[in-house]
């Protein structure tokens, strides 16, 4: 495991608080349990999906397809210009970004997914990587849209 700054310890701890918030919302609402037995459907992705023990009872494609539709909710807000409908004083744009960090953090905190210290590892490769650096973007064939 890469050595770890105080900046990554903070981040780290910070989406664990995120991602245990965004799951025990969706779970005590109910989101994490079968509609028609009421059983438990949280598991480790890890040890009952990869190494096959078990099926998992939450579909994750499924999940990760509602994360593109509030991306893609995102996109039209931001195309459009759009406010949005259920809080009104903020954008669209705002509002669908949130609601897809919440579905990626649930999904997270439900499948025992380590997506926050993912994050803290990531941003602190992302911050050595040379292609990152402004001069190398800037560069022919440099990361640019």
């Amino acid at each position: 495991m890469p050595e770890k700054s105080l900046d990554s310890v903070f981040v780290r701890n910070a989406a664990h608080q995120l991602a245990d918030a965004c799951h025990q919302a969706a779970y005590q609402a109910g989101w994490w349990h079968d509609l028609n037995t009421g059983e438990d459907q949280t598991f480790d992705y890890l040890v009952d999906v990869l190494q096959a023990k078990m099926k998992p009872g939450r579909n994750i494609p499924e999940m990760l397809m509602l994360v593109v539709s509030e991306v893609a909710e995102a996109m039209e807000g931001c195309r459009k210009g759009l406010m949005d409908d259920k809080l009104p004083h903020r954008t669209m744009l705002e509002v669908e970004l949130a609601d897809a960090v919440i579905r990626i953090m649930d999904l997270a905190g439900g499948a025992g997914l380590d997506v926050p210290g993912a994050i803290a590892e990531k941003l602190d490769y992302n911050a050595k990587r040379a292609d990152h650096k402004p001069e190398n973007r800037r560069a022919e064939g440099g990361k640019a849209f």
